[in-house]
């Protein structure tokens, strides 16, 4: 027995006609005969377990959700996404490329998790915060504001650490810190020279000069916390 249909209700979005989905059947918190969100084809939306795409929420192309997956309000997942196991993707938040989110994860506001990232376990990703490359947001992780995650950067048992207000933003994560789109890992940083820095750009090597130490500081109490943790 299948668990939802394609209804004749349609969208145009992205150049794609999106149908909205019914339940054929009661499952979870959904009742035979709900109205869902939109999605392009039936593979958008697997027929088992209690996977479910509400209300004005978008699923289309080669994107997937399955398992006990939620997604709703108006995000959408797109291109050759994953979205499983028991994660949620609400709001306004975006996941496309080849993303995943999976776990119990959380991704909320108007984030974005795109090309080959990977948001798992009780992770969150919220406010305007973008997780990409091939970026991993795991374990007990939290990703707020406008915080980036790029890179092969790691996130995993604590809370991302995000620096607005300055003239680079700063973004310290496990065992990386990124000011502005330089992404290194912490050690890295430590023992980068005067002529490395100045290399960034311009009027960089002066403006480190005045925050290095409190930078440096907050991300090496950050991964001896880690390290700690992990021993």
């Amino acid at each position: 027995m299948i668990k939802f249909s394609l209804t004749n209700k349609t969208i145009k979005f992205s150049g794609k006609t999106l149908y909205r989905i019914k339940a054929e059947i009661s499952f979870g918190k959904i009742q035979e005969g709900d109205l869902g969100g939109f999605i392009e084809k039936e593979n958008n939306l697997s027929q088992e377990g209690d996977a479910w795409v509400y209300r004005d929420a978008k699923v289309y192309g080669d994107a997937k959700v399955s398992g006990n997956a939620k997604v709703s309000g108006s995000a959408e997942v797109s291109g050759k996404a994953k979205v499983f196991g028991n994660a949620k993707v609400s709001q306004n938040a975006w996941i496309y490329g080849s993303a995943k989110v999976s776990g119990n994860a959380k991704v909320s506001g108007s984030a974005k998790v795109f090309e080959n990232a990977w948001v798992s376990g009780n992770a969150w990703v919220s406010g305007n915060a973008w997780v990409h490359g091939d970026a991993e947001v795991s374990g007990s992780a939290e990703v707020s504001g406008s915080a980036e995650v790029s890179g092969k950067a790691k996130v995993s048992n604590f809370k991302l650490i995000n620096i607005i207000g300055l003239k680079w933003n700063i973004t310290i994560s496990d065992y990386h810190i990124q000011i502005g789109s330089e992404l290194h890992k912490i050690k890295e940083w430590e023992k980068f020279s005067d002529k490395k820095i100045a290399q960034i750009a311009d009027e960089v090597l002066s403006w480190w000069k005045i925050y290095e130490d409190i930078i440096l500081t907050i991300a090496s109490r950050k991964l001896r916390r880690l390290d700690f943790v992990n021993d």
